[in-house]
């Protein structure tokens, strides 16, 4: 059985996310979508609220599965015993962060990494810029999955100027 894992804050779920996950959902007989939770990042939606999102958006995909990790990649890759990882590339920016996070993930764990490219129409389109556009009351429809647009504006004015709760430790940042 071929389960490849597409990790990821999905701070909230984009239609780039999606196009990633439905495109890899084709090339393998399951693949596991981790909501990652990154100490490193101050996070906008609850991991909970980002999975529950996430979990709407992929209903339709049948050979999706979503979860929620708070540990090192190569950790939730044995757990879930995936083939290889696959991480979505957008033409500016992306590679050298991805390239350098692939090769320690290879060398701590044997992980492989699979690098896949945007597609053109939602190359330009970003968490971090659907999460700017919501914070001034500007229209995200089109830019995150259909059905989503006003759950994800309202979690997102919730959660404005909160810190996020480490769901593992119970201590906020």
């Amino acid at each position: 059985m071929t389960r490849l894992l597409y990790p990821g804050s999905f701070d909230p779920v984009t239609i780039g996310h999606m196009d990633i996950i439905r495109r890899a959902a084709r090339l393998c007989d399951e693949l596991v979508v981790a909501v990652m939770h990154n100490p490193e990042k101050a996070g906008a939606l609850p991991v909970q609220k980002r999975a529950e999102l996430l979990e709407r958006a992929c209903e339709g995909i049948a050979n999706v599965r979503v979860i929620v990790h708070g540990g090192l990649l190569i950790e939730c890759a044995a757990q879930v015993d995936a083939t290889a990882v696959v991480r979505g590339l957008r033409p500016l920016g992306d590679f050298e962060a991805e390239y350098q996070m692939a090769a320690v993930n290879r060398r701590l764990g044997g992980v492989e990494t699979l690098l896949m490219t945007t597609s053109e129409d939602v190359a330009g389109i970003s968490s971090s810029i659907v999460r700017q556009i919501a914070a001034f009351g500007g229209c995200i429809d089109g830019m995150v999955p259909e059905g989503l647009a006003q759950d994800v504006a309202a979690a997102l004015a919730r959660g404005s100027g909160k810190k996020e709760e480490n769901p593992w430790t119970n201590e906020s940042r």
